[in-house]
């Protein structure tokens, strides 16, 4: 049996966690603009500054318990599957619903990107084309499955001032497989793997205590994000590059606010309750830009939404490296139609399914690497665009990432939802 944890519910006059949120959003604007009054563009105030590090705390304590979370959390589900009938046509309904969804994003992202034409209006400066040091490629999914470590670990060391910082990183897709593998093989242990079993299951448990530990600081660390974004990006990047902007926002807002609630009620789910649960998960990864770091979130608030505990934990982690509507599928079919129209080059009928099937599969293939940049460029590559387009985008890449990672969360939740529905897993909300 999984430990459950829910979301922090009012008590007294206290507002619900997600008008806590909602209000955290707004206090983050507010310090956001007084930051940027306060400091020069070479000397952040001290309360941007402040704004910076309380912010990046909270997202990095989100992420140090993604792997004991995912780790256990799959292990436990593994064992729990057994309890469900039919657990691979799950995974493959799962599959089938990603597919599906990031189709639909992709043809949007595309009838934006030929209706705006982005690339066309564009005003920003062909000297800022830079090739990126990151490019995708279709051999990266099978490398990129399995692991280096037993810990999933990689480090990198970065050079600055003069001084090397080394860091570590985990990949959650390696991670998945390898839970997998510990969970399957310590059920096939029968006896000898219940002892370890337990020690998952209280593991997690303690796991689940400290999230609900940090999910109470959310609103302070909403404030902080969306205050450092604002303090340091704020809207002057976006004049060169404002149609851009415009059509990646306006095939995020069709996607989260007409296509999710339109497969919700063909499935008869109330787009209301849906959004209502899940908005905390759709707030913290518009301001964390991080689907990882959201990911622990997300999984609580699609238990809330009545999907079994032992399904979620399958579904919400591989959604979180494999599921991105926003970074896999709107966002390179607009930058890709940006680069071609900005170069004057011509895409044949082709072209377009090829960027159809680069969104619906390539989100794997880049599952081991972070960052849209790495999709747009596994794009790019497989149309022939030129890679330097990619460089073009940068400026902005920030404030359009908020969008991208909030629809790739709400995605995340709804994909689960729905499948769970259709299966007839579905609990009563709570």
């Amino acid at each position: 049996m999984t430990a459950t944890l829910s979301l922090p519910r009012p008590r007294g006059l206290r507002p619900s966690f997600g008008t806590q949120v909602a209000i955290g959003l707004v206090a983050g604007i507010g310090l956001g603009l007084l930051a940027r009054d306060l400091g020069q563009a070479d000397a952040p105030s001290g309360l941007a500054v402040a704004l910076q590090t309380i912010g990046a705390t909270f997202v990095q304590l989100l992420k140090l318990l993604v792997p004991p979370l995912v780790f256990g959390a799959i292990i436990a589900s593994v064992a729990a599957l057994r309890e469900l009938t039919d657990a691979a046509k799950l995974a493959w309904r799962t599959l089938g619903w990603f597919a599906v969804t990031a189709l639909i994003a992709v043809v949007i992202g595309v009838a934006l990107g030929l209706l705006i034409e982005p690339g066309a209006r564009s005003t920003v400066a062909a000297s800022t084309a830079a090739a990126p040091s990151a490019v995708g490629g279709w051999l990266d999914f099978l490398k990129g499955l399995v692991p280096g470590n037993f810990l999933a670990l990689s480090a990198s060391t970065k050079l600055a001032d003069g001084s090397a910082t080394t860091s570590l990183s985990f990949n959650v897709l390696q991670l998945i497989v390898l839970a997998l593998a510990v969970g399957a093989a310590a059920v096939k242990s029968g006896e000898a793997g219940g002892p370890f079993l337990r020690f998952n299951a209280s593991l997690l448990a303690v796991a689940r205590k400290l999230l609900g530990w940090l999910i109470k600081l959310t609103p302070i660390g909403t404030a902080a994000l969306i205050g450092d974004a604002v303090a340091r990006y704020g809207w002057e990047s976006l004049s060169a590059l404002g149609w851009f902007a415009i059509a990646i926002y306006v095939g995020l807002g069709l996607v989260l606010f007409l296509v999710y609630p339109l497969l919700l009620l063909a499935n008869g789910l109330s787009p209301r309750r849906f959004f209502a649960a899940a908005w905390p998960a759709i707030q913290l990864g518009f301001v964390s830009r991080s689907s990882i770091g959201t990911l622990p979130v997300t999984e609580r608030v699609v238990e809330r939404l009545g999907v079994p505990a032992n399904y979620a934990a399958f579904a919400v982690p591989l959604g979180a490296t494999t599921k991105m509507d926003g970074c896999a599928a709107i966002y390179p079919a607009i930058a890709a139609l940006f680069v071609a129209q900005y170069y004057g080059l011509a895409l044949a009928p082709t072209d377009y399914l090829l960027i159809a099937f680069v969104s619906v599969v390539g989100s794997a293939a880049t599952a081991g690497l972070t960052g849209a940049v790495v999709m747009l460029t596994l794009t790019l590559s497989t149309l022939g665009l030129p890679m330097e387009g990619a460089g073009l985008l940068l400026a902005i890449d920030p404030i359009v990432d908020m969008g991208r990672t909030a629809v790739n969360v709400a995605g995340q939740a709804l994909v689960p939802t729905i499948v769970a529905k259709r299966g007839a897993l579905l609990e009563e909300p709570t």
